[in-house]
């Protein structure tokens, strides 16, 4: 009796079928002791008897699933523990078992695999996306600690993808989008190409059903010729190594559904401008015997120009190393070759993964692992963000492999997502670069920020001490790890902000009732704070910048007044420099500058928003008086803000452009210009400006008043 047919009857109650189970064990033996398969065979005993009577949609015993995805990891020789957890992946989620349970009998380390693959079921959700976003959040951050999560994962949706005939039709959609969206772009981001080919072509098939029956027709009937076309150039290919003295591994290479549809709709080709692209694959020992090879098959077909792709020296973002030229073979035909070691064919197909399957020792191949790391390095950064969704989103934006190649000053290869901007690279570099970049150069020439970077410039970043991050960067940023450092480095500001606003304004209302916060004392204030419901001072300024609770009543909350039904403003004054940040804003509806009589309006969530006196929409606020706060300029503010001004022009030829070098010439910047009216005499024209205070925009506006083509000017006001 053989070692599988052994371990077969020594399990209790052993089934009529395996269900895999002989293959598996076959599978491990041929790596692992026999301890460490008893040990999984005890997993298997835990599994088969807590999935006891459940059954698959297709009918079959539920243990076969798990047992299957185990059998994946296997053919990858993964360790016992990712094998135990494999078996054990859905007993959490589908049974009555506990991950106490597990850990009790199987250890920590598998224990925390499960629960990292497991679902938030427990938890109830407000949608079915927050949920699975949820999810997905738990198991990239339990992917943190410990990369082997994923695979089991991957691994897991495999199986559910070669098993999903039996589900309903909408599942199958949103199953296969799912995949393609998520799940095959993390195994290609993480260099399993086995996993990231399969799951591609069975999200294709069941996402676009006819699409896919129409390529694999096509294809089928082309695979006569093909084989012919294979065959010949494979002996050629062979005889001119072997002419050299080369031994090599020769692979005629099939291209697989997904990436010929791929193909055909992000190029607009057609099918038979695709499937006759023949791949080859030559393996040989060391490196520089690749490029040996490179020159010998340049030699005997000619290349085409601008097809040749060095991922030897720069290697692709998930570890993927490899020569890639693309020849005119015989009768013209495109052949597409690919020459790599040994090494590099395992990480090509393996990625991460191959990290099982050599010896610690070698470090030959250490490069899927040590970019798998910064990857999830990176995702740890992502926690910050506010919902499920967001992460999703943000880590989504990361799992796509269109890439650039960009130099730091000191010649560190940086890669980048296509569409990067100097801001992505400043954030890549480090998140206190990007939090103080100010400027950048690309090949030395200064380029605005929001410049994108191509393959190959050298960018460097120029900082300042004090600087920040500026909101206006989300709009054109790619990387998750730019997106999320800048909301962060917001909200932080604005919680910042928020409490020394609050904290001021609390302190003027006090002593509007002839008091302060120093009066107030801690232990009053500690009371108070318990009977607000809040966790800490710091909490209530917030809320009281943010004009989500008043000062007045807080300050009489605080010392006991009573409240006899007449609300009166407060006769304070908050004194605004323009530098309060996010909490103090300027209406866009009056635009006040430094000069103008103005007031504060307390608007829940946004902080002060300041108002001209004579501003059109003050007649609604009017009604909330407990919500006014007096306000004043400090004086000497240097800084500029918007005004706007409308202009009444004669109907001629170049006025518009004698009005904006008017302008520019008193020292204004115009941030945007609007055709309010055109008549057959007359423009009426809209500049929006930057002005430093109310006698700067007189002066532009004497000047422009006493230009001959100039007809009216008035500041506008709503």
């Amino acid at each position: 009796m053989d070692y599988a047919a052994t371990l077969l009857a020594k399990l209790p109650g052993a089934p009529k079928r395996d269900h895999g189970l002989r293959r598996l064990i076959e599978t491990l033996e041929s790596y692992l002791q026999s301890e460490q398969i008893e040990n999984i065979m005890q997993a298997y005993e835990f599994g088969a008897a807590a999935h006891d009577g459940q059954t698959r949609m297709s009918g079959e015993p539920y243990i076969s699933h798990p047992v299957a995805v185990a059998q994946e990891l296997a053919d990858m020789r993964l360790d016992s523990q990712a094998i135990s957890a494999a078996i054990l992946h859905d007993v959490v989620e589908d049974t009555s078992a506990s991950i106490a349970e597990i850990e009790d009998r199987f250890g920590t380390e598998v224990a925390q695999l499960v629960d990292g693959v497991s679902k938030l079921d427990q938890i109830q959700f407000h949608s079915r996306a927050e949920a699975q976003a949820e999810s997905f959040r738990k198991m990239m951050l339990a992917m943190i600690g410990d990369i082997r999560v994923i695979l089991v994962k991957l691994a897991d949706r495999l199986h559910n993808m070669q098993t999903l005939d039996a589900m309903p039709a909408d599942k199958k959609t949103r199953i296969a989008r799912e995949t393609l969206d998520v799940y095959a772009p993390i195994a290609n981001r993480l260099g399993i190409n086995r996993f990231k080919v399969e799951l591609e072509d069975l999200g294709f098939r069941y996402l676009h059903p006819f699409r896919y029956r129409v390529l694999e027709k096509a294809l089928r009937r082309s695979r006569g010729s093909q084989r012919q076309m294979v065959k010949r150039v494979s002996e050629e290919l062979k005889a001119a190594l072997a002419a050299e003295g080369i031994e090599a591994e020769l692979i005629g290479r099939e291209k697989h559904l997904y990436s010929i549809y791929k193909k055909m709709a992000e190029k607009r080709r057609t099918l038979a401008d695709v499937v006759d692209v023949f791949g080859f694959r030559i393996i040989v020992d060391d490196v520089s015997t690749c490029y040996q090879v490179l020159g010998i098959v340049h030699a005997l077909y000619k290349p085409m120009p601008g097809r040749f792709k060095d991922y030897v020296a720069i290697p692709r973002i998930n570890g993927y190393q490899s020569l890639h030229t693309t020849l005119f073979g015989p009768k013209g035909q495109p052949l597409e070759v690919q020459i790599r070691t040994h090494n590099m064919d395992r990480v090509a197909e393996s990625g991460v993964a191959s990290h099982w399957q050599y010896k610690a020792e070698d470090k030959s191949d250490a490069t899927p692992q040590r970019r798998a790391r910064d990857w999830l390095a990176n995702l740890s950064e992502l926690q910050r963000t506010e919902t499920p969704e967001e992460f999703l989103e943000s880590v989504k934006v990361d799992l796509f492999p269109d890439k650039i190649y960009v130099f730091t000053p000191k010649g560190d290869i940086m890669p980048l997502p296509k569409g990067a901007t100097t801001v992505d690279f400043a954030y890549a570099v480090h998140t206190d670069i990007g939090n103080r970049c100010v400027a950048a150069k690309v090949d030395r020439k200064l380029v605005p920020l929001r410049s994108q970077l191509q393959n190959g410039q050298s960018v460097e970043i120029v900082t300042r001490r004090g600087a920040k991050p500026n909101p206006n960067w989300l709009t054109f940023v790619r990387t998750a790890k730019a997106r999320t450092a800048i909301r962060h480095y917001m909200k932080t500001m604005r919680s910042s902000e928020s409490a020394d606003l609050g904290k001021r304004l609390l302190d003027q209302s006090l002593k509007d009732l002839g008091s302060s916060l120093r009066k107030v004392g801690k232990v009053r204030m500690k009371t108070a704070i318990e009977e607000l419901g809040n966790s800490d001072v710091t909490k209530l300024f917030e809320q009281i910048g943010l004009g989500e609770r008043l000062a007045p009543l807080t300050a009489r909350f605080l010392l006991g007044v009573n409240e006899d039904g007449e609300s009166e403003p407060s006769t304070a004054s908050l004194v605004i420099a323009g530098t309060e940040g996010m909490v103090v804003s300027y209406a866009r509806c009056c635009l006040p500058i430094p000069g103008d009589e103005v007031m504060g309006y307390l608007s829940s969530g946004r902080g002060i928003v300041i108002h001209r006196n004579n501003c059109g929409n003050l007649a609604t606020f009017r009604k909330q008086p407990e919500k006014w706060i007096s306000v004043s300029w400090e004086e000497n503010v240097d800084l500029e803000f918007s005004s706007q001004i409308q202009v009444d022009t004669q109907n001629k030829p170049g006025v518009l452009a004698e009005v904006a070098a008017t302008i520019a010439d008193s020292d204004s910047n115009i941030e945007q210009v609007s055709v309010l009216g055109r008549h057959e005499d007359c423009y009426v024209l809209s500049f929006l400006l930057q002005v430093r205070d109310r006698d700067h925009l007189a002066k532009i506006m004497r000047r422009v008043r006493n230009m001959s083509n100039v007809l009216r000017i008035s500041r506008d006001c709503a």
